[in-house]
C-alpha cells in the first residue's frame, strides 16, 4: 500500500473515533437538573520516582535547586501562584508546557495534581554517613527516624515532614518490602523531601549495627515496651524506629533495639497510626533536647 493510502487510513481512523467519542459524550451529558458525575481521584502505589505534584512540593524542590526536566501546568489557569512557578521553572531551564486538565488528571499519580506536575531528575538517596555528618556539622547529637518496611506512602511522607519540622537528620528506609521516594510520598511530605536527606538500605538490621558503632542508642516503638515515652533518655544521639502498620518493627530490628518504648494509651484504641506515633516520639525528643539548651 502506498504511503499516502495509510495516512488517508489512519486520518479516517481518527475522525470515525473523535465522531464516536463525541456521541458517547453527547450520550452521557447530564440532563437539566442532573448533576454531572464525579469521578473519584485514583492514586497509584506504583508511581515513578521522577514525578512531583503539587504546587507546594514542586515549590520546594525548585527553591532547593534540584533538577527539573520538565514542567506540565494546567493550560488556561492564569492564578498568581502558578505563574510564579512557571516563572521559577524557567528561570531554572526546565521546559514549561502547557498541558490539558484531563491530561494532568490522567498524568498524576495523587489524585491532586494542583494543576501542576514536574517530571524530575532521580531523587538522590543519602548514607548513613551522610546522615551522621548533617549531625555532626550542625553541631548537634543525631536524630534519625528508621522506618521498618512501611508500606503506606502517606506515612513514610508524613512522617519526612514532621521530621524535617522536628529537626532531623535524617530518615533510614529499606530496599525491599517498602514504599520508595515515589509522587505520592513527596506530595504527603509537603515539600520536606527536599530538605531530608533519606538512606535507603540493604538491610535495616545492618544499619542499626553501624549506627552504634557510632554511638547512637536506637529505640524502637512497641506496644508492649519496658520503657515509657516519658522515661526515655532522647537528649542525647537516637535513632527512632517505627515498624510496619500492621505488624509492627520485624524480629531482627526488634532484637537489636537499646529499648523499647511504649506511648500511653487512654483511649479505647490500643494503637496509633505509624506518622502519629513517629511524631510524638520526635517532638518528645525535641522537648527533652530543648530543655537541654536552656
Amino acid at each position: 500500500m502506498r504511503p499516502y493510502a495509510v495516512r488517508a487510513g489512519l486520518e479516517l481512523e481518527l475522525q470515525m473515533e473523535e465522531k464516536r467519542t463525541y456521541r458517547q459524550n453527547r450520550e452521557q451529558k447530564p440532563q437539566r437538573g442532573e448533576h454531572k458525575k464525579e469521578f473519584p481521584k485514583r492514586e497509584r502505589e506504583d508511581a515513578p520516582e521522577n514525578m512531583l505534584e503539587g504546587r507546594n512540593a514542586v515549590t520546594e524542590a525548585l527553591s532547593a535547586g534540584r533538577t527539573i526536566d520538565k514542567l506540565f501546568v494546567a493550560d488556561g489557569d492564569t492564578d498568581r501562584a502558578l505563574a510564579r512557578i512557571c516563572a521559577m521553572a524557567k528561570q531554572a531551564g526546565a521546559v514549561v508546557v502547557p498541558t490539558d486538565r484531563r491530561k494532568l488528571d490522567y498524568m498524576s499519580a495523587t489524585g491532586a495534581h494542583q494543576g501542576v506536575i514536574a517530571m524530575v531528575a532521580a531523587h538522590d538517596y543519602a548514607s548513613i554517613d551522610d546522615i551522621l555528618k548533617k549531625a555532626q556539622d550542625a553541631g548537634e547529637p543525631p536524630l534519625i527516624v528508621i522506618c521498618d518496611e512501611l508500606s503506606d506512602p502517606h506515612n513514610l511522607g508524613a512522617i519526612i515532614r514532621t521530621a524535617e519540622c522536628a529537626g532531623a537528620h535524617g530518615i533510614i528506609i529499606p530496599k525491599r518490602r517498602s514504599v520508595g521516594l515515589t509522587a505520592v510520598v513527596g506530595k504527603a511530605s509537603a515539600g520536606a523531601l527536599e530538605y531530608m536527606p533519606v538512606a535507603r538500605v540493604s538491610n535495616i538490621a545492618a544499619a542499626i549495627d553501624t549506627l552504634k558503632k557510632a554511638g547512637v542508642w536506637v529505640y524502637g516503638t512497641a506496644a508492649g515496651g519496658d520503657t515509657t515515652l516519658y522515661r526515655a533518655d532522647l537528649k542525647s544521639a537516637a535513632a527512632i524506629v517505627i515498624g510496619n502498620e500492621g505488624e509492627g518493627m520485624s524480629r531482627l530490628v526488634s532484637e537489636r533495639c537499646d529499648f523499647k518504648v511504649s506511648i500511653p494509651m487512654k483511649g479505647s484504641i490500643s494503637s496509633l497510626n505509624a506518622s502519629a506515633a513517629a511524631a510524638i516520639m520526635l517532638y518528645e525528643a525535641v522537648r527533652q533536647r530543648s530543655l537541654t539548651d536552656t
